[in-house]
């Protein structure tokens, strides 16, 4: 794989990563309520989220799609019902302060988040979908194990490393202050987007 291809590949994952998504939605959220740290956390479960979707694409993972369709259809379902149950949760809890907010909604700790981050990205079958048809398409055939675990490697950071970016702009002081201020009114605005992201995946 020449250093072109393998940076054309790295960007491009880079690209899918920044774009608008569960997982961008979750980082500025759990930013918001809970910090930086928190949204670290969640940002490395996201990343090794993405890990396990490219490792499985790499393994022919799209072949799997291919010869059993039903399994991309249970995902889709599967991961729009998760993010539909969690818009839900956002929703019903918008008026509490956040001191009432239910261990359900919110991560309350470190692990929590990072187990958040992988089940965010698990419940995105676009994930799926672009690691199995074009990032895969993007690696050559006899690539060596060394430059398959630095794309991989690579994935992690750039995913890491942007939603960590989007927690932290998020859980600014003046920003955390505004949220609290208008948590009622954001809350529904997340929940919505969440929902609409889970329906738009179960039927597309």
């Amino acid at each position: 794989m020449t250093l072109a291809a393998f940076t054309a590949s790295v960007l491009l994952c880079l690209m899918a990563a920044i774009s608008p998504g569960p997982a961008v939605l979750m980082a500025a959220r759990v930013g918001l309520a809970h910090g930086w740290r928190s949204g670290l956390a969640l940002a490395i479960g996201i990343g090794t989220g993405a890990v396990l979707w490219a490792s499985a694409a790499l393994f022919g993972l799209n072949l799997l799609f291919d010869y059993a369709p039903f399994l991309l259809t249970l995902l889709k379902v599967g991961g729009a019902l998760f993010l539909i149950y969690m818009a839900w949760n956002m929703w019903r809890h918008a008026n509490e302060p956040m001191s009432q907010v239910s261990d359900t909604q919110l991560p309350q700790t470190a692990f929590a988040a990072f187990r958040l981050g992988i089940f965010t990205q698990f419940a995105n079958p676009k994930a799926a979908a672009f690691f199995g048809a074009v990032f895969v398409g993007t690696v050559p055939d006899g690539s060596s194990p060394f430059t398959l675990a630095a794309l991989l490697i690579c994935i992690f950071l750039g995913e890491v490393t942007w939603n960590t970016f989007v927690a932290r702009i998020f859980s600014f002081e003046k920003t955390r202050r505004g949220y609290i201020n208008l948590k009622h009114v954001i809350d529904r605005v997340f929940g919505g987007l969440l929902a609409a992201l889970g329906v738009k995946i179960a039927v597309l």
